[in-house]
């Protein structure tokens, strides 16, 4: 039992009532009950839908109604108006019945039925008539039609159950009445009608008794329909009814039960109604729509079949094939009658239905119908054999080459087949007794229909044959290649884009101007079509696409676009098609098309609604692959991704060796033979020629036939077998493989090695030589030009007796046998032998499909592709006319909706290239839009009328610039730069050129105030001020103007204006525009993108700082060299560095912006330090050589940043300190003045802590020549102070041997700057001799004293390292004396002479305790001893000057005293020492010379008196140490010198204090030697303590004085 009558048996208990009377008012109440819906409700009525209708009054009445009112019309018909009225009565055909009735006997068994059928109606005649008689006497006999009712009402007369009653009998007297020639249309009318009523009403079901049977008799009457033709409109009713109740009976539950016969008779009368030009116009449009809806019920059940057959598919499929016998339709198209009538003679097939049956015939064949039994009768259910013929006969009637079948029968037989598909498409690819049809008549017929230019043939064509690859594409790999490569050479524009104004041709560089198919030459047969045809005949043949009408274009882009909409459709073709290398680019081809014609322009050739239509196609491509972005990859039974990639390399190299072969054949073997498609031997080359499809046929031809190529002609004729093949089969698949050249002597060189090829191989006996093979290949090759040259056509063409004549004793002297020869002939008469480009016949679409054909066995299924494996390679492949589709649409469009599909398909893209990794293409992306942004020109927008404006209180101002109010005027340019962020953010990993135009962005918003420099929270490295921005011109608070603004005061704000040379306020709409750019920039969210950017990885940071650096203005010196060498015989002035430029360097800001952005990114970790440093380190140094060229903003920012870069990357070797600092310091004084701040702030970075760089940089001399260039310049001098002070005092300290003179040359120039503190001292003085004193300000507070008394400390400090230093230095002693100490004592005694009281006080109590440090004279005599002549006597000397002295008269004569008795002290210190030294002598003459100038300075009695004292000191502590004694006392000749000592020290003594030997009385006796040593020391004491006692109350009184200072400054 099938699966419906299993459905309905088990239905069956419901369908039918219990009772007639309770179904009504149940479904009354049902209907009417209860207002409020019940949740069954809804699947209670699609139960009852699906049941038969139930019926309110008593069936068994209701039939028998029927009946009547069938008989009562025939009975109105003069034929049967004398009929007996059993039919009406429903009489007992046998006689009074006094016991019961015989059960064999009973309504509907089979013995009744047998009873009526063998006796007739003649034994019943008389006992049931009404006395009507007939001539003679006897009773008249009923018509066997009218018999037939009556026997019906006798047998239902005591029916109980209607579903009981044998349903042939219920149906025999309709059938008959339908199936009478002698029943007028009205008849058959009510006879159909109450078949279709016992249907609907489950009267008769799969429940009744021999419904099977019932069924079948049903099909066959109703397709064996006669009556009478009167009236067409009631004929066409007939026939309409018919229809009705066969598309009745096959969606019923009987459907399943039909016969293969039986469902091809229905299909074949409705095919035949459809086709009669004869009826109406509704009437075929009504079969056609009956039609249609029994080929979805048909094709439907062969589903069910598959679910049955389970997975014996193969059986199903050779029952099929063994079922076919007896299935046979042939539909009347010819234009006669569907039916039979009685004054219309039939011409059917089926001898049934060739001639009338009389009365007789009819009622014989009901008896014998109704004397078979259920179980004599084997009726298998429809199945395969039908819907294989039915399908065959559907695609016939396509066959455009038939003249008998118009187009309308095409469209029928077209729409018809695309419901077929639609329903049961994949089901009939499975099953090859339905796919051979499909794949070849199917297929060849809508191929060539679509060439039609009837737009309804062209419509249904394109769409069943969409519907045909859309569900059967499986199987149809190369037709739907040739199909689709048709379609995309129609449609694809024959133009060029056209340039419109505003829209950047780069914009839309990526769209293809033509299909890929295109480039190779004419000849060559790309794609898998060998058609040998020219293009322009092509193009008749539909080959190639030819000018179509717009129409037609559209209806074709449509076909696409459905095609397209297929999720996998355009990934299969890229895995099938584009990764083959013997077959065309489909899905590159396909997007192409699309792309261009989404192209406005294209609706000049087509029609409005081809752009949209393209562009949703293109549109629904993208999101389909965005649609699997996130599905899980599956691979199993799928092509691997890495061959299929291997395989599009590799077809490159072929397709670009073939062009090259075409060319130039011999450089594209070559060129193959590099690239690994060939191995260079003769057989391989000819392999690729034979096989390859861009190969040019001619080309091949001319090649093999040239003279010294005849390893190539015979490596090629080895690949043709042409064993047991006749010499015009052998030279037909010689000569489809290339184009016989032509020229005579190569077509011969081709001819003999073929002749000798064949003669060899081909095993003939009708051949008897080489020669002889050689005349009949060129006699062939001359029948074939005669018989189908379209030249000749006027001619007499060759006729067999030619053909033999022409070779008569050429066979080895011998003739050709004549058999041999007539079939030779007639071979070539028949089908030509297609020479590529040379004919253009219709044998050449035939030739193309038979190729194709063969060729689809090698070819293989087509791939489906239900993944998202292959996408990133696909779209790395189409991904370039999409986008630049996308980037033109959306410049030229004007529609929201249009904006809003191309914002999507951006995004989308987008998210497909930033998942696969597609970086080109994302860079593309960004790249249009940003131009679409209007933001990228190369010249920033002005902003020299940039004009802040507070529009309110409670809101931030704007600023009101030209760039704000062009984009907020633009919303295509705000949307296109919302779309242009949005795109960037989540995608910065996968962005690398891209970041260029970024950028442009982002600078153009930053110098206009736009956005912040999103780093600053980064910058906490950096610790720097926001980047300065050029100031507005104006800044205008409208919040706090009045709201009454009249014409006065409008008018006096612009007089204002003018007169103050103030550009003129903004307007309402320039802020109103303004603020929309405003609210803009803030939607794009660019503070996520910056947060995204600080956290990317190195490698794809490296872009992002290339494309930074990229931003930066051309260098325009340039051409100056790298490196310049500093003269360091020229000091350290601005004259010595570069020249200052006449120009005066711009600020902009942008530039800086781009230094502080690449630091900050390079400076955020180790590894971007080590990845990203070098390249922003060389161009900060870059800015740095040519500092005069730039801004000192930038300058000075630039050496921060390259300072920050040193710190963090000097284990690399980006920056060296050396070179850094001499750049800085070869600024010009200006420069570096202005750039000091952030100069000594980086410096400070880098030396903040010991180590390494510290050292480096402080052992620098261009360090110290930067900070002695600074320490004069008052806003850096504390700053370099502070530096210095950090490296001399810190710890460990700075301070080496390399540095120690330049730090001690800088302390004493701070130490010397202190002089400005004289004047306030003196002021002090003066105002504390006032009658009205004043509090004496402290000195210290002035911060230059501050930092030299400082500076004099660290330089007092300094002499603790003194031996650590000399011993490091391994020099000698003199030389270390020199470096070391010397500096200092040179440093304190200039100091010595600082106006300053506190630092000269300072520096003399240093130089005091350096002088007299025991680590003074460690060395030998001939180094310490320098302390006189290098820094005790130019100090005395210095202090002589009057310009000295005159700085500070009062401090200036105290100074003098301290001095002079520092000088006594310390050669009273070293006395001993220095008596060991032979400079002694002069020496101590070269001190009292000393003595005698301070004596004589004129500066008063404080230093007379002091003199004379220190000098006094000096003699006694001599005279007691038996230094200096009277030549008297000793007149030995040992003495000689003390002698000369006494004489010169007396004689210089004398001149300038001539009563100091009285004084001292040296010259009498000498105490005892004992007593001696006390001598020596008494004065020692007193002298010690003389000098530091002085300085000491010296101190006191300057503290304090500054006490006093502090005091009054308080006040």
């Amino acid at each position: 039992m099938s699966r419906d009558e299993q459905n309905e048996s088990n239905m069956e208990p419901e369908l039918v009532p219990e009772s007639n009377g309770s179904s009504l008012p149940l479904l009354h109440r049902g209907a009417i009950g209860n207002t409020t819906v019940n949740p069954n409700t809804q699947v209670l009525s699609t139960e009852y839908r699906s049941r038969p209708v139930t019926v309110a009054v008593d069936p068994v009445s209701l039939v028998i109604s029927e009946c009547i009112s069938v008989t009562s019309a025939m009975r109105k018909h003069a034929r049967w108006a004398g009929s007996s009225v059993s039919s009406i009565l429903g009489g007992n055909p046998n006689p009074v019945q006094l016991g019961p009735p015989s059960p064999l006997l009973r309504p509907g068994s089979k013995g009744s039925m047998h009873s009526i059928g063998t006796d007739g109606a003649q034994d019943f005649g008389v006992a049931n008539r009404w006395g009507l008689r007939g001539k003679k006497g006897k009773s008249m006999q009923d018509n066997p039609l009218m018999a037939g009712f009556g026997r019906l009402r006798h047998e239902l007369s005591n029916c109980k159950d209607i579903h009981e009653f044998d349903a042939p009998a219920l149906l025999n007297p309709f059938l008959q009445v339908i199936q009478a020639s002698s029943t007028s249309a009205p008849i058959t009318i009510l006879a159909l009608k109450a078949i279709r009523k016992f249907l609907s009403y489950g009267f008769i079901s799969p429940g009744s008794p021999r419904f099977p049977l019932a069924m079948q008799s049903l099909s066959t009457a109703i397709t064996h329909c006669r009556f009478e033709a009167s009236d067409s409109a009631q004929d066409e009713v007939v026939l309409l009814m018919i229809l009705h109740l066969m598309e009745d009976m096959l969606s019923g539950p009987g459907g399943a039960l039909l016969s293969d016969e039986s469902v091809c008779e229905m299909m074949e009368t409705g095919l035949t109604m459809c086709c009669q030009s004869r009826l109406s116009e509704l009437l075929r449009r009504t079969a056609e729509a009956a039609m249609v809806r029994m080929c979805q019920i048909i094709f439907e059940h062969l589903k069910y079949l598959e679910v049955e057959a389970g997975d014996d598919l193969e059986a199903l499929d050779n029952q099929a094939n063994g079922d076919m016998e007896g299935v046979k339709m042939v539909p009347s198209t010819n234009g006669n009658d569907v039916i039979a009538s009685s004054d219309a003679p039939t011409n059917e097939p089926r001898e049934s239905s060739g001639s009338e049956n009389t009365s007789n015939e009819v009622e014989e064949a009901a008896g014998r119908e109704s004397i078979e039994s259920d179980d004599s009768i084997d009726i298998k259910p429809y199945s395969l054999p039908s819907m294989k013929e039915l399908f065959r006969v559907l695609v016939d009637l396509l066959d455009p080459n038939d003249k008998q079948q118009g187009d309308t029968m095409r469209v029928m037989a077209l729409r018809i087949i695309h419901v077929a598909l639609e329903v049961a498409g994949p089901s009939i690819a499975r099953h090859p007794a339905l796919a051979v049809v499909a794949e070849d008549r199917l297929c060849r017929h809508l191929f060539q229909l679509v060439r039609s230019d009837n737009m309804a043939i062209l419509q249904e064509s394109l769409i069943v044959a969409g519907t045909l690859l859309e569900t059967c594409r499986g199987v149809l790999k190369l037709q739907q290649e040739l199909f689709l490569s048709y379609l995309i050479a129609c449609l694809h524009p024959p133009v060029d884009i056209p340039r419109e104004p505003g829209i950047d041709p780069l914009l839309y560089d990526g769209i293809p101007q033509r299909p890929s198919g295109v480039k190779p030459p004419a000849s060559q047969a790309g794609s898998g079509r060998s058609t040998p045809v020219p293009v322009k005949d092509r193009q008749k043949l539909g080959m190639e696409g030819g000018a179509r009408k717009p129409d037609a274009r559209q209806a074709m882009v449509e076909s696409v676009g459905a095609l397209t909409r297929m999720p996998t459709f355009l990934v299969e073709l890229f895995v099938n098609y584009d990764s083959d290398a013997n077959r065309g680019n489909l899905c590159e081809d396909m997007v192409g098309l699309l792309s261009r014609s989404a192209l406005p322009d294209s609706a000049t050739w087509s029609t409005t609604s081809v752009p949209p239509l393209c562009l949703d196609a293109l549109l629904g491509f993208v999101q389909s692959i965005a649609d699997r972005l996130d599905d899980k990859p599956v691979s199993d039974g799928l092509p691997d991704r890495a061959k299929l990639r291997e395989e599009r390399r590799r077809k490159k190299m072929i397709v670009k060796g073939a062009t090259k072969f075409n060319e130039k054949p011999k450089e594209g073997l070559g060129y193959l033979k590099e690239q690994g498609i060939i191995d260079g031997s003769p057989t391989s080359a000819a392999k690729f020629l034979r096989s390859a499809s861009r190969v040019s046929k001619a080309v091949i031809g001319d090649f093999i036939s040239k003279k010294g190529n005849d390893e190539y002609l015979n490596a090629f004729l080895d690949l043709f077998d042409f064993s047991g093949k006749r010499v015009d089969e052998a030279v037909r698949l010689l000569l489809e493989s290339f184009r016989l050249p032509g020229e005579s002597p190569l077509i011969e060189r081709i001819v003999t090695a073929f002749a000798k090829k064949y003669f060899t191989t081909s095993g003939s006996d009708v051949v008897a030589s080489e020669d002889a093979v050689f005349i009949l290949t060129y006699a062939i090759i001359m029948l074939n030009v005669d018989q189908h040259s379209p030249k000749l056509k006027g001619s007499k063409r060759m006729e067999l007796v030619d053909f033999a004549r022409n070779l008569r004793g050429v066979n080895g002297s011998k003739d050709f046998p004549p058999e041999f020869l007539e079939s030779t002939f007639e071979a070539i008469k028949s089908n030509e032998i297609i020479l590529p480009d040379e004919h253009d016949n219709k044998h050449a679409f035939d030739y193309a499909w038979r190729e194709m054909l063969l060729k689809t066995e090698s070819a293989g299924p087509l791939v489906l592709c239900d993944t998202n494996i292959y996408d990133a390679d696909m779209f790395s492949t189409t991904w370039k006319p999409i986008v630049s589709t996308l980037s033109y649409v959306f410049m030229s469009a004007t529609d929201d909706a249009v904006f809003s599909r191309v914002v999507t398909g951006f995004d989308q893209c987008a998210q497909i290239a930033s998942r696969y990794g597609i970086t080109e293409a994302l860079d593309r992306i960004i790249q249009n839009l940003s131009s679409m942004t209007t933001l990228i020109t190369d010249d920033l927008s002005s902003t020299a009328l940039n004009t802040e404006v507070k529009v309110s209180d409670d809101s931030d101002s704007v600023m009101v610039s030209e760039l704000a109010v062009k984009l907020g005027r633009d919303f295509k340019a705000q949307l296109a730069t919302l779309v242009l962020f949005r795109v960037v953010k989540g995608s910065e990993q996968v962005i690398r050129g891209g970041w260029g135009p970024i950028i442009r962005i982002w600078l153009k918003l930053f110098v206009n105030s736009l956005i912040p420099s999103f780093f600053d929270n980064d910058t906490g490295k950096l610790k720097l001020p926001k980047i300065p921005i050029h100031t507005p011109s104006q800044v205008i608070d409208r919040a706090a103007k009045t709201a009454e603004t009249g014409l006065f005061s409008a008018l006096s704000s612009y007089i204002s204006s003018y007169a103050a040379d103030d550009p003129p306020e903004p307007s309402a709409e320039e802020v109103e525009s303004s603020l929309s750019t405003a609210d803009c920039i803030k939607a794009c969210d660019l503070e996520s993108v910056f947060a995204n950017i600080s956290a990317l990885p190195a490698d794809s940071l490296g872009p992002l700082i290339g494309a930074l650096l990229s931003q930066l203005p051309d260098d325009e010196s340039s051409a100056v060299p790298v490196i310049t060498v500093k003269p360091e015989s020229l000091p350290a002035s601005p004259s010595s560095g570069p020249k200052p430029s006449s120009r005066k360097p711009i600020y902009d800001p942008a530039v800086v912006y781009i230094f502080e952005f690449c630091t900050v990114l390079a400076l955020r970790d180790g590894e971007t330090v080590e990845s990203l440093g070098k390249p922003v380190a060389e161009a900060l140094q870059m800015v740095l050589r040519d500092s005069p060229q730039h801004h000192p903003i930038l300058v000075s920012r630039a050496a921060f940043y390259q300072f920050s870069i040193l710190k963090a990357s000097y284990d690399h070797d980006f920056v060296r300190a050396p070179v850094l600092l001499h750049a800085i310091s070869s600024f010009p004084k200006e420069i570096l003045a202005k750039t000091s701040q952030l100069v000594l702030q980086g410096l400070k970075l880098c030396i903040d802590q010991p180590g390494p760089l510290r050292s480096e940089i402080m052992t620098s001399p261009d360090f110290w020549v930067i900070l002695r260039t600074l320490a004069g310049n008052p806003n850096a001098s504390p700053t370099v102070f502070e530096i210095l002070e950090g490296g001399v005092s810190g710890s460990p300290s700075a301070i080496i041997a390399d540095n120690y003179e330049a730090a001690i040359a800088l302390l004493n120039e701070y130490a010397t700057a202190a002089k400005v503190g004289a004047l306030d001292e003196q002021k002090g003085e003066r105002r504390q001799r006032n009658a009205r004193p004043h509090k004496k300000e402290a000195s210290s507070d002035n911060a230059v004293v501050s930092r030299g008394v400082k500076a004099v400390n660290l330089i007092s400090s300094m002499t603790a390292r003194i031996p650590h230093l000399m011993k490091q230095s391994h020099l000698e002693n003199s030389e270390a004396w020199l470096a070391y100490w010397l500096p200092i004592f040179q440093a304190l005694t200039t100091q010595c002479t600082n106006p300053c009281r506190e630092v000269r006080s300072l520096a003399f109590s240093s130089l005091q305790r350096s002088l007299l440090s025991p680590e003074l004279t460690c060395s030998d005599h001939e180094e310490w001893t320098a302390i006189f002549g290098e820094v005790l006597f130019p100090l005395i000397l210095r202090l002589l000057k009057p310009e000295v002295y005159s700085s500070d008269r009062d401090g200036m004569s105290e100074t003098r005293v301290q001095v002079a008795s520092l000088l006594c002290k310390t050669f009273l210190q070293y006395l001993v020492l220095l008596s060991k030294w032979d400079g002694m002598f002069d020496l101590w003459l070269k001190i009292i010379d000393i003595m005698d100038r301070l004596m004589n300075s004129g500066q008063g009695d404080s230093l007379e008196e002091a003199v004379p004292e220190n000098l006094k000191n000096v003699l006694l502590f001599m005279s007691s140490s038996g230094y200096l004694v009277p030549p008297s006392k000793d007149p030995s000749e040992e003495n000689e010198w003390m002698e000369m000592l006494w004489v010169e020290t007396w004689k210089r003594i004398d001149r300038f204090l001539p009563e100091l030997r009285k004084e001292l009385a040296l010259e009498e006796p000498e105490p005892e030697p004992q007593s001696q040593e006390e001598k020596q020391h008494e004065p020692q004491e007193p002298q010690a303590e003389q000098p530091s006692s002085e300085p000491q109350a010296d101190e006191k009184e300057k503290s304090d004085g500054q006490e006093e200072e502090q005091e009054a400054a308080v006040a």
